[in-house]
């Protein structure tokens, strides 16, 4: 090993010297040095997977003519759910590494809340064959909450040390229960006692003050929940990077870009966090996010140091994020730079293209039929209540974060009902992993919805099944249609399923290609207008509703939560 290993160094020297043809050379182009700025012309060559040449003239045993090119370090998606993507991990890598992306760092909650350790060995197998290097965090929060909700599974500290050393591990992921650190509880302080050291990402809606300090004081480093440039900057003040989202659903770029300065960069990072495949078609990923920022006023360096280098540094993945020698050949070849126009992307050394794709090793699905929710009724939908006042979710669009709002609704023989000229409809969470068939009801503003019924088993984090609608009937329709596709989306009307997206891996993902998804998104969008619904994403936005770690109203299987009290309401 150690001769082979030494051998490998010696032809990599030999290379960056000049005095043996690279394995790689990308000829006649510009690249980017994240240091200065500066868009330096010169050939950069590639041993194996590693940068070795710079300002310089090379020959190599293949060359790509890079005239006219910008390169760029490969863009590191700093926090992300593959199964938010709605496509498993393999088929994630098809649709994400063309935009760029060669480094994607994931926490698999959304399937370990359905599946338990099984998640993690599925993720860790797939990661061990893509094309991007996809990293894992293990889940912190499984379930998000103790008393909140039923999750279909629960993995203790013991769960987690079990998968800590694995090569593609890199810490302890998001940790949602930020009450439960505060109330030094007995669960989140073995987490993070047995992460100490280690890298432990943050979620820290609105968190601010003192309450920070003893957050960060736990040894928390990365949140990705900043939505406003104060919040932003108090974080990187007290020594957080900060990893601005830019999503299908939660959108904080536009607010953040500001605070992303040459100055403050390498202290931010862009994430995706949940961003599906008909947005990736039409927008992009991290290339989207990237000329986004600099149509904002980003300056490009500050952009492209964000999207690589500064979230590398930040996950403690030192040896990627810049053009230079002895880095890995991580690489993206722009037709624009300022437009972040993807061209052409090298992958630890390998160009990519379907042949390499292809090449993989199949990892097999994993989580069929997985739902085990009960048969429901219209009758199970009422809503009965002492009177016709009554907390409501109030939807912001773009943000996760909702609202309470306290409305008058219509009411009659002790029974709530739907108000469409306030846009109040209800929504319900049906419990689906067969432990409690509980049901959860509530209401909820600004759907847009006026008939029929929406519903998805992508619920976060539990994923239980959510139901939104303007009639009872419609809505047991919904519900019920899930265990017959294996979950998914549902859009019903008059009785009649008129849309829906079968994701048979766990209920959170499709067996499918990227391609197949994104043509099934585009009638299931157009048949929830159809309905009236006014959310660009309402799926996705649905899917947050019941996720009772982001305030300010939401709502479970168990029923209304008050998040800023952690605790459900009654009546």
């Amino acid at each position: 090993m150690a001769s082979r290993i030494e051998d490998v160094i010696a032809r990599a020297v030999d290379q960056g010297r000049g005095v043996a043809a690279a394995d790689l050379v990308l000829k006649g182009g510009r690249f980017l040095d994240i240091i200065t700025g500066e868009l330096a012309a010169s050939d950069v060559a590639i041993s194996g997977d590693r940068i070795v040449g710079t300002f310089g003239d090379y020959r190599g045993v293949r060359e790509i003519d890079a005239r006219g090119k910008v390169i760029v370090p490969g863009f590191v998606d700093s926090h992300l759910h593959v199964e938010s993507s709605l496509l498993t991990p393999q088929e994630f890598d098809r649709c994400v590494v063309p935009h760029g992306v060669t480094t994607a760092i994931c926490d698999p909650h959304e399937i370990a809340n359905v599946l338990g350790r099984a998640a993690f060995d599925f993720f860790l197998a797939s990661a061990e064959t893509t094309v991007v290097d996809l990293r894992v965090m293990l889940s912190s929060c499984v379930p998000a909450t103790d008393h909140l909700e039923t999750a279909g599974a629960r993995l203790t500290a013991e769960d987690l040390l079990a998968y800590a050393d694995h090569p593609k591990v890199l810490g302890l992921a998001e940790f949602m229960n930020f009450p439960g650190v505060f109330a030094h509880d007995p669960g989140c302080m073995a987490k993070l006692a047995a992460f100490a050291g280690r890298h432990i990402d943050g979620h820290a809606p609105l968190m601010r003050g003192y309450d920070l300090n003893g957050y960060l004081a736990a040894g928390i480093r990365t949140d990705h929940e900043a939505t406003t440039r104060e919040e932003a900057l108090e974080k990187i003040r007290k020594g957080m990077t900060v990893l601005i989202r830019e999503g299908s659903v939660s959108k904080d770029l536009h607010l953040l870009a500001p605070v992303l300065t040459e100055r403050t960069s390498p202290f931010m990072a862009f994430c995706t966090d949940d961003r599906n495949p008909l947005d990736i078609a039409e927008e992009g990923h991290l290339d989207f996010v990237i000329r986004t920022a600099i149509r904002l006023g980003v300056p490009p360096l500050a952009a492209y140091r964000a999207a690589s280098w500064s979230a590398a540094r930040a996950f403690r993945l030192h040896d990627r994020g810049m053009v230079a020698p002895g880095w890995r050949a991580d690489l993206v070849l722009l037709d624009d730079f300022d437009d972040c126009r993807v061209a052409q992307v090298i992958a630890a050394g390998r160009p990519v293209d379907e042949a390499l794709f292809a090449a993989r090793r199949r990892i097999e699905p994993i989580g069929r039929h997985s739902i085990h929710a009960p048969q429901v009724a219209a009758g199970d939908f009422r809503s009965p209540g002492a009177g016709p006042s009554t907390p409501v979710i109030g939807i912001v669009p773009g943000r996760i974060v909702t609202e309470r709002r306290d409305l008058s609704l219509p009411y009659a023989n002790g029974e709530r009902r739907v108000d469409l000229d306030q846009d109040v409809i209800k929504i319900a969470v049906v419990e689906r992993h067969g432990l409690t068939g509980g049901i959860g009801r509530a209401f909820t503003q600004g759907f847009g919805l006026k008939r029929g019924a929406i519903a998805a088993s992508v619920g976060h984090d539990s994923h239980n099944i959510t139901v939104c609608g303007a009639s009872d009937a419609d809505m047991a329709t919904a519900v019920n249609r899930m265990a017959e596709i294996e979950g998914g989306f549902v859009v019903v009307e008059g009785g009649r399923v008129v849309a829906e997206l079968p994701l048979a891996s766990a209920g959170l993902m499709s067996l499918g290609s990227h391609e197949t998804v994104h043509d099934q998104l585009v009638p299931l969008r157009a048949a929830a207008k159809g309905l009236g619904v006014t959310l660009t994403e309402p799926f996705l936005q649905m899917a947050f509703l019941p996720l009772p770690v982001i305030p300010h109203l939401k709502v479970t299987d168990k029923g209304l939560v008050d998040v800023d009290r952690f605790e459900l309401i009654d009546g």
